[in-house]
């Protein structure tokens, strides 16, 4: 009884650590078309309606969006399709 106890909490264990330990990402895309102070609350609502984003950092002055993802839901094409449908085509930041 007390090897099944324990190797079932051993599964348990690993299956929610595997879990918690998601793919999370975090990138920086490039965003055009920026030019006023409403633009990176746009950029930034446009990013955080993606489904896998978790958090969103837009800067006006240095026109970028520094991402946090998860790589299992979401993708950087659907993120920056997501700007380019707000007005903003956006690119993985070189």
């Amino acid at each position: 009884m007390k090897r099944l106890f324990a190797a079932a909490a051993l599964t348990v264990g690993l299956f929610s650590s595997g879990m918690a330990l998601a793919a999370e990402k975090t990138v920086t895309l490039a965003v055009e078309n920026m030019y006023c102070p409403s633009c990176p609350y746009i950029v930034k609502k446009s990013l955080t309606s993606v489904p896998g984003v978790s958090k969103a950092v837009v800067s006006l002055e240095k026109k970028t969006a520094i991402v946090t993802f998860d790589d299992e839901k979401t993708t950087i094409e659907a993120m920056t399709n997501a700007t380019f449908d707000a007005g903003y085509p956006s690119e993985l930041a070189k």
